[in-house]
């Protein structure tokens, strides 16, 4: 009669747990203005900060990334700024991360420079990948597992806020308020988008950014194909008073001119017809963009950045790209068989991830630069009007023409040891190296943002 008791008592309190294993569910939007205090507007400057305007982005690979991106966050502490006293660092505006990159990154816009004093034991030099294979084996977990509300990338995200991001919500980087701005970014599996962690993101789909938390961020922009579950969202009913921002219904009306826009405004405003977009299912950000720079190209399309240009705020711009692109060593096209399952699984899940990286970074450099060239032209036909014409006819300027573009593109390629760029190369994408693997990463990225051209440039420039 105990034993069975003691059985009955135990399967009641398995089906309890099972039953209450949920992921936590990002709340609703109460008040229509409540996400503008995480904006890269509402993000306070010291007088004159946009002056120098420096950017990073972070890309994906697993440990292998967020060890070469502290590598290059060492080096701009270090780079004191000519005739002042700061560092690169302190300049750092915007942080826009993916994947293995995002911890490095929402861990600096956490705790700053503390970074420096504890992240390669809370990270860098543990074994992740091991620890959440071992939380499988709890009795506990595999019933909560049993759960259809709680999978793999919930228990990461339970292991990455106790252990690493110490419970810290976006309402921690809104009240302060202080830049870097922080944008991780995940991928939307039903469009295939970019799905950024911002204020104007989450207000799309009617749901509180400031209480959300940054390891679960985190946990989709990493959630890698196949070994990872997605991360899931709310598409929460919108407070009262909210209209889809006046940009994108231009936008929606803008096809056959600009498609870029068009689309984009298509993918935020879908979240509209909650009817038929209850949730959201986020993964890798890789899947999307793979080195973050289509939301600093979103920033400027959209006016954050652009603004500031045009008020000509920006008199320098540094754009610091960490690729940490690898190139496997694979055997499969030796062979006259075709590769299995799981090659063909793996390589089409990550495949893309890389291959227009370079095309990324060259389009957001145009972008740039065509604005400071029309500026140009502008004062150019000034000059001329002025030189022929006798009425003072003035042209409407365009402020940024002066401004100086310096983009830094640092992975691997980059580095004159063909033994340790072949080394490096060959990382695999993982969430545990050995140690010595991590300190070498963390050498390389020092080393390529300490002899990029475009960085010894904007040094000799500085003034």
């Amino acid at each position: 009669m105990k034993s069975s008791r003691a059985l009955f008592t135990l399967i009641v309190l398995l089906l309890l747990i099972t039953a209450c294993a949920h992921y936590p569910v990002n709340p609703a939007l109460k008040d229509i203005r409540g996400n503008d205090a995480y904006s890269l507007d509402r993000f306070n400057a010291p007088d004159e900060a946009d002056r120098t305007f420096v950017i990073l982005t972070f890309s994906g690979g697993g440990t292998r990334a967020a060890a070469l991106a502290y590598g290059v966050l060492e080096e701009m502490r270090k780079t004191r700024l000519p005739g002042t006293a700061k560092t690169l660092l302190d300049e750092v505006d915007v942080i826009s991360t993916v994947s293995g990159g995002s911890f490095t990154g929402a861990y600096y816009a956490l705790f700053g420079k503390r970074i420096f004093d504890d992240y390669k034991e809370k990270f860098l030099y543990r074994n992740i990948q091991g620890e959440l294979v071992s939380s499988l084996f709890n009795p506990v977990t595999l019933v909560r597992l049993a759960s259809p509300h709680f999978s793999r990338i919930d228990l990461a995200a339970e292991l990455y806020d106790r252990t690493i991001f110490e419970g810290g919500t976006f309402r921690l980087l809104a009240d302060r308020g202080t830049r870097p701005f922080l944008i991780i970014n995940a991928t939307n599996l039903y469009t295939g988008s970019r799905f950024g962690f911002t204020g104007d993101q989450f207000s799309y789909i009617g749901s509180d950014i400031l209480s959300y938390p940054v390891s679960r961020a985190v946990a989709a922009s990493s959630a890698i194909p196949f070994l990872l579950s997605p991360i899931t969202l709310v598409n929460q009913p919108y407070p009262d008073g909210y209209t889809i921002p006046e940009a994108d219904r231009i936008a929606l009306k803008d096809y056959e001119y600009n498609k870029g826009r068009y689309y984009g405004a298509l993918n935020n405003t879908m979240y509209a017809d909650k009817e038929n977009h209850p949730y959201l299912h986020l993964m890798d950000g890789g899947l999307a963009d793979n080195i973050g720079l289509r939301a600093i190209q979103d920033l400027y399309v959209r006016g954050a950045i652009r603004k500031k240009m045009l008020e000509g705020n920006i008199e320098r711009l540094f754009v610091i790209v960490v690729n940490a692109k690898t190139e496997p060593q694979e055997t499969f096209d030796q062979k006259e068989c075709p590769p299995g399952l799981g090659t063909v699984a793996m390589k089409t899940a990550t495949i893309s991830m890389d291959n227009y990286s370079f095309e990324t970074v060259e389009s957001i450099k145009k972008l740039f630069i065509e604005r400071i060239q029309a500026q140009m032209n502008v004062e150019g036909c000034q000059k001329k009007l002025d030189e022929h014409c006798k009425d003072g006819y003035k042209l409407r300027p365009l402020a940024g023409g002066s401004m100086k573009l310096y983009v830094a593109d640092l992975s691997f390629d980059n580095l004159k040891d063909e033994a340790e760029k072949t080394f490096l190369k060959h990382l695999p994408t993982s969430f545990h190296l050995e140690k010595e693997q991590v300190d070498r990463l963390i050498n390389a990225g020092s080393l390529l943002l300490r002899e990029h051209p475009e960085f010894k440039l904007f040094i000799e420039e500085y003034r």
